[in-house]
């Protein structure tokens, strides 16, 4: 079956052990001589009963921004899909204000999951200019992990760590989260509809470690007194 994107297609993909033994190959990214630049892609579904989750995430995007203030400057591009066929990405944000403004454009429509595509997105995504992290937040799923998880090795061999946040506790949508966090050496964490400050937190973190690395993380954990970012550090490290 052709895999639907939103620019082109993607290679086709390979067997993904073979995947993860080349990303463990991959050099670490060297310390910048400037000012520490981060880049993250931030995908939601957007689908019909998601609105009230994307609502509430529109207020704590700016969550991202704050965490890196003296750290370095963060880049991150909102993707996300609705519908039966739509998936877009808007361009490239550096303040809370930018991205605000299209995260309240948005309302969300009746579909289905098109995680395929958001995938394959940041894959050519990072095939231009390095993509630190993905952010993805969901509640289900109705693809086969079968399709996404060669597509979670090209992202492993781009050097792009995915962390699947999990809004609730559906079972399907958990085992395919878990497979792409860890073919990436991302991180998966489930929340509540109700755990506002949860989500801003893990939005936070992953925003200082997309700009400092374990070094950022540790600072926003010390910030915050988090127990959820020091878990999800907790993650990273044992992926390391």
């Amino acid at each position: 079956m052709a895999r639907k994107n939103i620019v082109s297609d993607t290679s086709n993909s390979q067997d993904v052990a073979e995947f993860l033994s080349k990303a463990r190959d991959l050099s670490v990214r060297a310390p910048a001589s400037g000012p520490a630049q981060g880049r993250l892609i931030f995908a939601m579904d957007a689908t019909a009963s998601r609105q009230p989750s994307w609502d509430n995430a529109a207020m704590l995007q700016a969550e991202m921004f704050d965490a890196v203030s003296g750290l370095g400057a963060l880049d991150i591009q909102l993707v996300f899909f609705r519908g039966l066929s739509e998936c877009k990405a808007s361009a490239w944000c550096r303040d809370a204000k930018a991205l605000g403004n299209y995260m309240t454009k948005v309302t969300c429509q009746a579909g289905h999951t098109q995680i395929e595509r958001v995938l394959a997105h940041v894959e050519r995504e990072a095939a231009g200019k390095k993509i630190d992290a993905l952010i993805y937040v969901g509640d289900c799923i109705e693809e086969s992990p079968d399709i996404l998880a060669p597509i979670a090795g090209e992202l492993a061999l781009k050097g792009v760590k995915a962390f699947m946040f999990q809004e609730g506790h559906d079972r399907t949508a958990q085992f395919a989260f878990e497979e792409i966090a860890r073919i990436t050496g991302g991180a998966f964490m489930q929340f509540d509809a109700s755990a506002a400050k949860k989500l801003r937190d893990l939005l936070g973190a992953v925003a200082s470690y997309a700009v400092g690395g374990q070094n950022g993380l540790s600072v926003y954990q010390e910030k915050t007194g988090s127990k959820d970012v020091l878990l999800l550090g907790n993650k990273l490290r044992k992926k390391s």
